[in-house]
Order: C-alpha cells, then sequence, then structure tokens
C-alpha cells in the first residue's frame, strides 16, 4: 500500500515547532507493510494545502495528515478535504453531544466556534479523542483511505496506537516486527563484524546503528502474520546474543536509565547524584521511569565551586586539584552518597560551555561512582556544541553507572 504523510500548520514552516509527529507516523507504518513514498509539510494557506492534498489524494492509496483540526479559523484541514472529494460538511449529532460533554464536564463555556469540531463528510467517520477535543477522520472512498489526526503529538500518539495502529493491522496483507538489541561498550564496526555471520540474511534482516546509548542491532523479519514473522527473529536473536552477550542492556523501547532503575530496584540498592555540567539532566533521566523513587534518592546540582565545597567536597581537594579534575569527581561521588544517604553515589564535574578552563577544553567531563568501598571513573573530551556535551556526558555517566553494577572497573 502506497502512502503519504501531510504535517498541516504554519508553526512547522516557521520553525516554531519540530514535525515530530510525520517521524512517530513513518517509524510505524513498515510494521503494516505501508510502503511510505511522501512526506510534505504545508502551512494554513487554502490554495496551497488544497493543492498538496489533491495531490496526495491522487497518487496514494493512503494519506496520513496531523493538525489544522482545532476550532479557529485558520484551522482548515476539514474543510480543504471535504472541497478535495466534493462532499459536503455536516455537524454530526453525536459528536457536538460529545464536545458539549467534554465542555460542561471541566466547567468551560462552549463556544460556537467549537462546533466545527464535530463536522463530518458523508464519507468519514470520527475517530475517538480522549485527550482533547479535535477528533480525527477516517476517510474512505473509492478505494482509498484518508486519517486526519490532531496536530498535539500527545494527542496524536495516543489516537494512533489505540485507533489507527488497529485498523491497519486488520487490513495488513504482511507485517514486519523487529527487535532492538541495544549495546554498550562497542564500537559500531566491532558490532558488525562480530554479527557478520548473521548478515547476510535477508529475512530477518540485521541493521547496525550507532545511537546516543550505544550500538543498536535490529534484527526484523516481514511474513503475513506478526507470529510468522517473530518465529523468524526468534533464532537469529538468540545467536546474536550470545555473540554480544553482556554488552548488551536493553532492547526495543528500553532506555540506559530505566534498566539501570530496574537493576537497582531488583538488588534493593538506591543511588545518588551530585552534578554540575550537566545541571540535574542525570537526576531527570534517572527519575524517568514510574517507581524511580525506590531507588533514585536525590540528586545536588552544585553549579558554583562554593556549592560543591558546602555539600562536601573538601575544599583543599579543589584547590590541589582544580574544579574539573577525577578527585574532585570522586568526591562528589562520595558527597552524594553520604550526604543523602544512597548505595551508590554519581559524581561529574566538566565544562559544558565553549571555553578552555583550568587548561582543559570544551567538553571535558569526570565522572565517579562509588559504593564508599569500591570507585571507577571515567574521562572524555568531546565537543559539538552545549547541549550536546550535556547530552553525551548524561550518556557516560549511565553507562559508567551500569558498568559499576556490572561489576567492570573502568577508570580512564
Amino acid at each position: 500500500m502506497r502512502a503519504e504523510i501531510l504535517s498541516i500548520g504554519t508553526e512547522i514552516l516557521f520553525g516554531e515547532i519540530v514535525d515530530t509527529n510525520a517521524a512517530f507516523i513513518a517509524s510505524r507504518l513498515p510494521g503494516f507493510g505501508v510502503d511510505l513514498l511522501y512526506v510534505s509539510q504545508v502551512g494554513d494557506n487554502a490554495a496551497r494545502l488544497a493543492e498538496v492534498i489533491e495531490r496526495a489524494w491522487g497518487r496514494s492509496e493512503i494519506v496520513f495528515a496531523t493538525g489544522g483540526l482545532g476550532p479557529t479559523e485558520d484551522d482548515i484541514t476539514r474543510e480543504t478535504v471535504a472541497a478535495t472529494l466534493g462532499e459536503a460538511l455536516y455537524v454530526d449529532a453525536a459528536q457536538e453531544a460529545h464536545l458539549r460533554e467534554w465542555f460542561a464536564g471541566r466547567g468551560r463555556p462552549f463556544v460556537e466556534r467549537n462546533l466545527k469540531q464535530a463536522q463530518l463528510i458523508p464519507s468519514a467517520r470520527a475517530i475517538p479523542n480522549p485527550r482533547g477535543t479535535a477528533p480525527g477522520w477516517w476517510v474512505e472512498r473509492d478505494g482509498k483511505v484518508f486519517v486526519l489526526m490532531p496536530g498535539p503529538p500527545a494527542e496524536m500518539t495516543y489516537m494512533w496506537e489505540h485507533e489507527i495502529e488497529p485498523e491497519l493491522e486488520r487490513r495488513a496483507d504482511s507485517v514486519l516486527v523487529a527487535r532492538t538489541l541495544k549495546t554498550l561498550g562497542l564500537g559500531e564496526g566491532l558490532v558488525d563484524e562480530m554479527l557478520s555471520p548473521l548478515l547476510a540474511g535477508t529475512n530477518p534482516s540485521i541493521g547496525i546503528y550507532a545511537r546516543r546509548d550505544g550500538v543498536h542491532a535490529r534484527i526484523a523479519a516481514k511474513a503475513r502474520t506478526r507470529e510468522e514473522a517473530w518465529r523468524l527473529v526468534a533464532p537469529v536473536e538468540v545467536e546474536a546474543r550470545r555473540i554480544l552477550g553482556d554488552a548488551i542492556w536493553g532492547i526495543d523501547d528500553d532506555t540506559l536509565a530505566g534498566g539501570i532503575g530496574r537493576t537497582l530496584a531488583a538488588r534493593g540498592l538506591t543511588v545518588a547524584v551530585m552534578e554540575s555540567a550537566t545541571g540535574g539532566a542525570i537526576a531527570d533521566a534517572l527519575t524517568s521511569d514510574d517507581g524511580s523513587s525506590t531507588y533514585f534518592l536525590g540528586g545536588l546540582v552544585t553549579y558554583a565551586t562554593a556549592a560543591k565545597i558546602a555539600l562536601g567536597v573538601p575544599a583543599d581537594i579543589v584547590a590541589t586539584h582544580g574544579v574539573y579534575s577525577r578527585e574532585v569527581a570522586e568526591a562528589m561521588a562520595h558527597a552524594a552518597r553520604q550526604r543523602l544517604g544512597a548505595d551508590l553515589g554519581v559524581g561529574l564535574t566538566g565544562i559544558a560551555g565553549s571555553a578552555d578552563l583550568e587548561g582543559q577544553p570544551p567538553g571535558t567531563m569526570h565522572i565517579a561512582v562509588t559504593d564508599g568501598a569500591r570507585t571507577t571513573y571515567h574521562h572524555s573530551a568531546f565537543y559539538q556544541g552545549r547541549d550536546a556535551a550535556k547530552r553525551r556526558a548524561v550518556t557516560e555517566a549511565l553507562s559508567l553507572l551500569r558498568g559499576f553494577l556490572m561489576g567492570e572497573d573502568e577508570t580512564q
């Protein structure tokens, strides 16, 4: 099935928001045997929107559009689709009742302009949107499908997962499934070489990708049903796991912080953080999963040198070795552990900005993990801008913490 994605909204063209919706949809389509051929972005302009919609309807079998379903005057996606298909809009009584109930339940006034969100055309059915006021449309005519979804990602993704994907599943002639094995400590080339005996196959196929959280090996198989496809993946996954061993830290949607959290929880261990250059980002990562309070006791963001000293880093260590040093990182790890009463402490000090400091280049990071008896340390210097330096430092800190839990003794 040939597919096309339309992202609608002038704010996308102005760069005010990033079009994550198209990327999300594109990543999901292969699983249903849908071939994505085109992606277009267009503003809230009637003539240009009509041109893009007409072209998409003419050349694609299924079109997914996001945006332009709100109540305001510049939300014109419904009207333009209706005009392209030559169908008249009407207010659907059931949708109107739902809208009025939604506003009443929240004690908000209902203005008549909201009624446009209750509009349908004869070839469309409403797609429920429990996270917002704008229902989607599933339009089906002449052997083609047009799917309209709201622009806010939280609304769109919920609608996709609960309404669109089940419908695509029912219609799919074949499906694609994939298992992603996520590794740390191995380079992209090394993973490729290690898995080379498995790379010749085409179904399943294996792709090797370098990502922020390590190197991923994606095993994908296509079959008539999901069960058949997973049977193809299973033996290849078993062999890949045997080859990669403990380098694998997670699969699929697992996050590095989430995997660490599960390990901490399973062992009954707690962790605390004192971080400087990352500005609280390590603590943020470690609290991204539900239940993180069982293993994460707290974080200290000590950006100023005086704050480090006030919270337990000995002043003589700072004076002797400098604030950007292994010794200070280790002292921060010990201080975090002791101050917050955790089993493990993580310390990070470094240079997120673009200037050399204390004779060290931008991007320099000193990271330590300790349990009081054993301490490991990691040092790196890599700079591609402030944000990138902070993201990389978080990944390196989490990697060091994972290695510590695995019994590794990285000191460099």
